[in-house]
């Protein structure tokens, strides 16, 4: 009886976590860009037309955590921003997402690092953006 009172209280105490868990609903469209376009010198702005602005919108990319789709805006052949249309609704997302995006228009392609802890939704988030990438060139 002595035994029986503290493997109560610890296996209720151990099942608190479990019963407040939630899973995520799944994908979650935002309208909201996921970072700021690049920022052009004023100089070289005038050089730019909104005419040559064009919007490529990249393959949805299904994942275990869910789908990827990303929108690239470019100006002349520069990436100038970069916008999520669909993705997970997880932790990891929000918080990779704008470190994916400020690597891309540093390295203006699809040839960045994973971000450590974010494995699934850096390679979703690439595959979206390189097939963006090459529907923009076709």
């Amino acid at each position: 009886m002595k035994r029986a009172i503290p493997v109560f209280v610890l296996t209720v105490a151990g099942l608190i976590p479990v019963w407040r868990y939630h899973p995520s609903t799944g994908t979650v469209e935002t309208a909201q860009p996921a970072a700021t376009p690049a920022t052009v010198p004023s100089s070289s702005a005038a050089s730019f037309s909104a005419s040559s602005s064009k919007v490529v919108p990249g393959t949805a990319v299904s994942t275990t955590k869910g789908v990827f789709q990303v929108e690239v805006t470019f100006r002349g052949d520069r990436i100038a921003s970069v916008r999520m249309l669909q993705a997970p609704h997880h932790p990891q997302t929000r918080w990779a997402v704008p470190e994916l995006v400020a690597e891309t228009l540093k390295a203006q392609s699809a040839h960045i690092d994973s971000v450590s802890g974010a494995t699934i939704t850096s390679q979703g988030y690439r595959e979206s953006l390189q097939a963006a990438l090459d529907a923009k060139g076709s």
